[in-house]
């Protein structure tokens, strides 16, 4: 089988883009990636960074809604409503959290930072709706 010709092209366009990405998913799918040190590799990881740079100016993903990370991380650790009274406080506060129906406090923040990990700059973004 013949190889494709290992040459680079710079993403400016979606359709730039969408050919990048079909042809780093060859890549992917491929039974073994290519080995890091051969000109395959080198390529491939050329080819990752500049869909990279093309995804970070062109699609740049926001930060998470606070809320959205707090059940994110109670999905990740199998986290109830229960675990997170040490944290948030009693149930109904925690619900109304959950619920949007009341903001986080500095001191909630604090704590679900040190208990669950997620970030505090995260924790303080205004949340959506």
């Amino acid at each position: 089988m013949k190889k494709a010709a290992l040459t680079l092209h710079p993403i400016r366009t979606e359709e730039d883009y969408q050919a990048a990405l079909a042809r780093a998913g060859r890549l992917f799918d491929a039974p073994e990636e290519p080995d890091p040190d051969s000109e395959e590799g080198a390529f491939f990881e050329a080819l990752i960074t500049l869909i990279e740079a093309y995804e970070r100016k062109h699609h740049p993903i926001g930060p998470p809604d606070p809320v959205e990370a707090i059940k994110f991380r109670m999905d990740q650790g199998g986290l109830s409503v229960k675990d997170l009274e040490p944290i948030i406080g009693k149930p109904n506060r925690v619900y109304e959290v959950l619920n949007r129906k009341r903001p986080l406090t500095l001191a909630m923040i604090r704590r679900l930072h040190r208990s669950l990990g997620i970030p505090a700059d995260v924790l303080i973004a205004e949340a959506a709706g």
